[in-house]
């Protein structure tokens, strides 16, 4: 430790608990936000699995729908809209989320056509 003027000594305890205290709210957010974007990814390839599960289903002459729902893991089911039309079905799934609203903002989108020509 360097001396102070006057013959004191200058003493920085707690230098390193101070500063890990001040960075804590950003390491928490950056956590938030990195978990945020997993479970954002995660939802967009549960739609993607969910909307061809629902394809393979019409073509083979089942309910698309019920084979979407069935097709994500139980915590999810809660979470997806489906929609039929013809041979395409159309799939939204809303990933969990802390923070209000943003899982609306990102709720991923996908379709898979069955390819059936009329």
């Amino acid at each position: 430790m360097p001396p102070a003027t006057g013959g004191q000594r200058v003493v920085e305890r707690g230098q390193a608990a101070v500063e890990l205290v001040a960075l804590l709210p950003l390491v928490v957010a950056v956590a938030l936000g990195v978990l945020q974007a997993l479970a954002a990814g995660l939802a967009r390839e549960l739609a993607a699995h969910a909307a061809h599960a629902g394809a393979v289903a019409v073509a083979e002459g089942r309910d698309g729908a019920s084979a979407a729902r069935a097709a994500l893991p139980s915590w999810a089911r809660s979470r997806i809209r489906v929609n039929v039309r013809g041979a395409t079905v159309h799939v939204q799934v809303t990933p969990p989320s802390l923070l209000p609203g943003i899982a609306q903002r990102l709720a991923a989108d996908a379709s898979a056509d069955a390819g059936m020509q009329p």
